[in-house]
This record gives structure tokens, C-alpha cells and sequence, in this order.
């Protein structure tokens, strides 16, 4: 079944398929860990590398990963050293297209005369180059090309680079914010989040089937899209699957996000500028890049600890694991204002790989309904979502234009976000509202979704018409012991 997008997702699920095999049966032991790279890599011909060998070394560095990684780097993102070997050396390179023309408008260009010629073709002499990329423009032909690793090329906020010497890829955890595009566009497999996988299922195997705990999931409204390539397999048949494999209850993120939607609706009122907090890598880009702008960050909890807190009031000796599209989730929840209400963080590539261990065949089952939360609260999922429920709940709480005149600004992706902290930073933003969402497309374009189909943003608007509940105010209200 073509679950995933490319086969690096593939293989990154194979391995956390076979760690979640063994976490399951209680075998994670060092002889069988050890063997993983010889189960997941058989004998054979080699299929991705220049051996075998080097392929199994390669998982057996993913398989260190899916157990945690060094629990010592805080960061979510890791290089693997050994599978960072593949891509080109990046640079300014004239390509084969090149005319040999007599306008010269490459060599016009350079500030540093770094382009000869060599039987009328244009040449680069490297030690003078300084990748200005003026030759690259000027080229009629466009013979000219600046080539740049796609990790690099992924990684908007500067915090990739290549080590000169050894040419692997470097993250600068200082400006990293876990957002995990490096992650799923290094077409090698080079770089790799860190998996909580083992810590979830040690949590669901002893409680012992619930009896001594509850174990409740907390799904991301982008649910609804991750099997967009299987239409058989519907946001109910994935809810009875995530029951299956041991969880008490599924409660959706989205009622967090009524929740939210209504506490940000009356703090921006009162404070007359806000940028939102659902998204942990837009307010770690805040922190790490625009410090003079934190006290504008909402003060509250994400839609994922807002209701994981309120499931922790009703139950305080349940755990609660949150499932989504998110790396950067992963990283939130190591925050004191957050670490005592979610107690691990899944992706929806883990939810995936632990149905997979189980043999579950989603296809095959039941429906299980789902729906706590409203219409506003399940479109987080997508850019623009957030604007549009706090608009929402600005009416309902009665607080009209004359009172406060709401201008949002949605920013879809690290370039809208960064121009518009721009402007608020030098005071000259004529917004009053920040929602930054940093993956493309919002939360359905998260690293870690299983496809990222063009019908996901379509998906999510569906399933929020679906909502039983028509008003922020009404999903809020009857969320009680009940609902658990």
C-alpha cells in the first residue's frame, strides 16, 4: 500500500516498523537490536548504497534514532554522518548549454573577473568566485546554474551548512527550530527526526490494557488527510485502528484549538497586537530571531497542550500522547509550561509504522466517530484556519468591529512569516494579528505527514462541515468527564 510520498519515508518507516515489533513484545533487547540492520537490509544485491554494508550501517544509525538518539542534544534533528556522502558539491557551474556567444555578459558582471574563457566557452576559476550569483542572472541562456544542496536549499532559517572539509551537513542547533523540512527533502535519508516510539508503546504496554492507566491519544486535525492516497481508508477507520493498538480514548487537537481560538480571540483584544502560539517552530523562530517580539506571543498553550491540560485535570494519572505532522511538536514538549500535561509526542509516519507492527489493516475496519470539536477548531489544519477561528470568536464573545478592528495576516510558510515579523519588528506591520505557520500550507504540510497530497487542504475543509458542533462556544461547553 503507497502510503508515503518517496522511499526514504519508506525506509525510515521500515525501521521504526521493526523497533515497534519489538517494543510491543516486550524484545527490545541488545542482540535483537543488533539484528535489525540484517532484517531490514537482507542478503542480496544492494538496493539504495554502493553495498549492503554501508546500507546496514546506515540503519543502524536510523535505528539509534528511532530508540531516542543522545538523550543529551535537546534537538530533534539529527545528520547522519554516514548517509550525508551523496550530494554534489554545491557552487556556480557552467553547464554543457553554454553558447560560447560574444556578449559576455556573464564576465561583464562579475565583481571579481572570475570568468575566463577557454575556446570561446566561459570558465569559472573557483579561487576567485564569491557565488555572487550576478553571472547566474545574466546568462542568456541560462547556462549558468547555482547549485545548492536540498537540505540547504530546505532550510530557510539558516541553520544547515556543509562542513568545508568533510562536506557533510552541519545543523547549528542554536538556529534550528525543529521545523524538520531538512528532514523530508534530504533525498538520501541523511537527516532524521528523533523518535519517541519505544516510550509510547512502554507507556501503553503497562498500563496493562488501561486498567492500571488511561492512555489517551490526542490526534492532529490533519488526520483527515494522511491516507488521501488510499481513499478506502477513512479518518474513522484510522481512529479504531489508533483504539486498536491500545489506546482508552481519541480526542481530537482541534477542541484545543477551539479552546485556543477563544482564549487568543479575548488576550488580542486586550492587548490590540498578537502573534499566535499554535505553531512551536514559529514561536522558537520568534525566540531565536526576533526576541524583541516575545512578549507579543500569545500567552497561551497550544491547541496540543491546551487540551492535553484539560484531560489531565479530569484524569491526572493518565498519560497522554499527542499524534500529528509535526517535528517541532516533539520539541515543544520538552517546555515546563507544557512537559507535565503531554507525556510523549508521535508522528503520524510512528502512528503509521506502529500499525504495521501490529498487522493492522485499516481498509478492514470499523468506523470509529470522532468529534468533539467545531468546524473552526478542525481547519487549524491549513494556512489561514487560525485567523479564521479567532475572527469567529471574536463575534462570539460579543466583541464587535467598533470595539476592536480585527486585521489578521495568515502567513503561510517561513518567507511570509519572516517578512511580516519584519515589518512588526520595525513597527511598520499594519496587521494586528500574527498567524504563523511555518510548514507550506500549515500543519498539512508538516515533514512528518504520510503524503502531502494538493487534496489536503480540501480534506480538512470536508471534515470540519462535518462537525456535529457549530460554534467554538458549543464544542467548548460540552467537553466534560464524558467525553473521555
Amino acid at each position: 500500500m503507497d502510503f508515503f510520498d518517496n522511499d526514504v519515508q519508506q525506509l525510515k518507516h521500515d525501521v521504526l516498523r521493526e523497533i515497534a515489533k519489538l517494543a510491543f513484545d516486550n524484545e527490545l533487547t541488545a542482540e535483537n537490536i543488533l539484528d535489525l540492520a540484517s532484517v531490514i537490509i537482507p542478503e542480496g544485491a544492494e538496493r539504495m548504497r554502493c553495498c549492503i554494508y554501508k546500507e546496514r550501517a546506515i540503519v543502524g544509525e536510523r535505528v539509534k534514532l528511532a530508540l531516542g538518539g543522545d538523550a543529551q542534544k535537546t534537538n530533534m534533528v539529527e545528520v547522519l554522518k554516514i548517509a550525508c556522502d551523496e550530494c554534489p558539491v554545491e557552487g556556480i557551474h557552467i553547464t554543457q548549454s553554454c553558447r560560447g556567444c560574444i556578449a559576455h555578459k556573464c564576465a561583464n558582471s562579475c565583481p571579481k573577473d572570475a570568468i575566463t574563457f577557454v575556446n570561446r566557452k566561459a570558465e569559472i576559476v573557483k579561487s576567485k568566485c564569491i557565488e555572487c550569483g550576478r553571472c547566474v542572472s545574466h546568462c542568456s541562456y541560462g547556462a549558468i546554474v547555482k547549485q545548492t544542496r536540498p537540505c540547504v536549499n530546505a532550510c530557510k532559517v539558516n541553520a544547515l551548512s556543509i562542513d568545508k572539509d568533510t562536506k557533510k551537513a552541519v545543523i547549528k542547533d542554536d538556529k534550528c527550530i525543529s521545523c524538520g523540512a531538512c528532514v523530508y527533502h534530504c533525498p538520501f535519508g541523511a537527516i532524521m527526526d528523533k523518535s519517541y516510539i519505544t516510550q509510547a508503546i512502554r507507556m501503553i504496554r503497562e498500563s496493562d490494557h488501561n486498567k492500571i492507566y488511561k492512555i489517551y491519544a490526542v490526534v492532529a486535525p490533519s488526520l483527515v488527510s494522511q491516507y488521501a492516497n488510499v481513499p478506502e481508508i477513512t479518518t474513522g477507520k484510522a481512529v479504531t485502528a489508533i483504539k486498536q493498538i491500545g489506546f482508552h480514548s481519541v480526542i481530537e487537537a482541534a477542541l484545543g484549538a477551539d479552546m485556543v481560538a477563544s482564549m487568543e480571540a479575548e488576550e488580542l483584544a486586550e492587548k490590540g497586537f498578537l502573534t499566535s502560539s499554535c505553531c512551536p517552530a514559529f514561536v522558537s523562530y520568534i525566540e531565536k530571531n526576533y526576541p524583541a517580539l516575545n512578549h507579543h506571543v500569545s500567552h497561551n498553550l497550544s491547541p496540543m497542550a491546551q487540551i492535553s491540560k484539560v484531560i489531565k485535570q479530569m484524569d491526572p494519572t493518565g498519560k497522554v500522547i499527542f499524534i500529528g505532522p509535526c517535528i517541532a511538536k516533539k520539541a515543544e514538549r520538552q517546555n515546563e509550561a507544557v512537559k507535565d500535561y503531554v507525556d510523549c509526542v508521535l508522528t503520524f509516519e510512528e502512528m503509521q509504522a506502529m500499525f504495521s507492527a501490529k498487522d493492522i489493516e485499516l481498509e478492514a475496519l470499523p468506523e470509529t466517530p470522532l468529534d468533539n470539536a467545531s468546524y473552526f477548531g478542525r481547519i487549524f489544519a491549513h494556512s489561514g484556519g487560525l485567523a479564521t477561528a479567532v475572527e469567529h470568536a471574536l463575534k462570539e464573545h460579543g466583541i464587535t468591529q467598533e470595539q476592536f478592528d480585527y486585521k489578521p495576516i495568515s502567513c503561510n510558510g517561513i518567507s511570509e512569516c519572516k517578512s511580516a515579523l519584519l515589518k512588526a519588528n520595525k513597527g511598520v506591520l499594519s496587521e494586528n494579528f500574527i498567524e504563523g505557520m511555518i510548514c507550506e500550507g500549515g500543519c498539512i504540510g508538516g515533514p512528518a505527514c504520510l503524503s502531502h497530497s494538493s487534496k489536503d487542504k480540501k480534506l480538512v475543509g470536508d471534515y470540519g462541515h462535518l462537525a456535529i458542533e457549530k460554534t467554538i462556544a458549543d464544542a467548548i461547553s460540552i467537553f466534560d468527564e464524558n467525553a473521555l
